[in-house]
């Protein structure tokens, strides 16, 4: 299977030729069978809810319906509301039979899709075991139409969605996601792409102040980039002009986040569609990213050696020396294996999200204030 490239074409005719109605139930029996559908918790409470108003609520609605129009007097005006009631069940009906078709078919593409692209597909994966900051939100974790690519690295594609509170106090979050596989582990690193934002940053985290950094050139107009405090030097070693330009070029829409050994692409639109030009987009930000992933493969931290007390670990490779082996200066803490990052580094710092706050703590005092007159 293959991951998207730098300049590769891909195949998107699956995403929209004309599909074969027996080949689709099929493709869907297949997935009941193997228990990969979409039918989430939120679909099947969903199913239960429209069938206790089919049971219970369709009754009282058509007697009170019936009773409004034949207080009129006329049989005619009590027959009408009768048209009109029925009239409205059926587009309900239909548009429920036709949501539910719909969803077949975008199984069935995408999988044809992701075929046809050397890639696979899975329909439905409940609480990926991902270290992105969405994944570890919320319950009800679930990721859908999942497409991936493991050569020449592992990427993975898909919608993902959490739920935070309950009852009438809940709210459900969507994320469409890109997950790329890295060589080593590297500091949490996290870019807040400006393009995206609203009021605030649209980012389930915030993050302490100290922890920015600002890069020369445009950088700073597209993103603002978070790294760990004493790390700083490191983010200049993984973000070189080239690589800043790679991000401008391809992926400022995009927040981004470096965590563990993965890079996250996060957007709040589905990620996993049946549009070819969101293909184009995400394959090309893809692979004009990983074309300089190597370079980071490179990367050591000095502090894990501190951290561990290791006396007889590698020594550390001199500038000059890496000088000569790359076209740029590392920081100091290029070392031999193994790879890895020192606790201060494995993840940011968060803050408190003060604007919510400050704004709820508002309209109280205001509500308040008027209910004292």
């Amino acid at each position: 299977m293959t991951a998207p490239t730098s300049g590769s074409t891909f195949d998107a005719a699956p995403l929209t030729a004309p599909v074969d109605p027996r080949a689709v139930s099929a493709f869907n029996a297949e997935l009941r069978a193997k228990g990969t559908t979409t039918v989430s918790a939120a679909n099947i409470f969903g199913f239960v809810v429209l069938a206790l108003i089919v049971i219970v609520a369709v009754p009282v609605l058509w007697r009170t319906v019936h009773s409004i129009f034949t207080s009129g007097g006329s049989p005619g005006f009590a027959q009408f509301g009768v048209v009109v009631f029925g009239a409205i069940a059926v587009v309900a009906v239909v548009i429920g039979v036709l949501s539910w078709r719909r969803a077949r078919v975008v199984r069935y593409r995408l999988d044809a899709f992701a075929r046809a692209n050397g890639m696979s597909y899975t329909a439905r994966l409940v609480g990926p075991a991902l270290p992105g900051m969405v994944f570890g939100l919320g319950h009800t974790r679930v990721a859908t139409d999942l497409v991936r690519g493991t050569s020449p690295r592992f990427v993975e594609f898909g919608n993902y969605e959490y739920t935070v509170g309950s009852g009438k106090n809940s709210r459900t979050y969507k994320w469409g996601y890109v997950a790329v596989k890295l060589d080593v582990p590297l500091p949490n690193i996290v870019l807040d792409a400006k393009g995206n934002n609203g009021f605030g940053s649209n980012l389930p985290a915030s993050f302490q102040r100290a922890q920015r950094l600002s890069l020369e050139g445009d950088f700073d107009r597209y993103f603002t980039l978070y790294c760990p405090e004493g790390y700083e030097r490191d983010a200049l070693y993984l973000f070189t002009p080239d690589i800043m330009a790679r991000f401008i070029d391809n992926a400022a829409e995009l927040d981004v986040e470096i965590v563990d050994d993965w890079l996250f692409l996060y957007t709040q639109r589905k990620v996993s569609t049946l549009d070819p030009a969101t293909w184009a987009w995400l394959f090309g930000a893809v692979g004009a990213l990983i074309t300089k992933f190597e370079q980071w493969a490179r990367w050591r931290d000095e502090r894990l050696l501190e951290e561990r007390g290791s006396a007889s670990a590698p020594a550390v490779v001199s500038a000059e020396a890496a000088r000569e082996q790359l076209p740029f200066a590392p920081p100091a803490g290029l070392l031999a294996p193994p790879p890895g990052v020192a606790r201060e580094g494995r993840r940011l710092k968060k803050s408190v999200r003060w604007l919510p706050i400050v704004i709820a703590v508002g309209f109280t005092a205001v509500w308040l204030w008027s209910r004292s007159f």
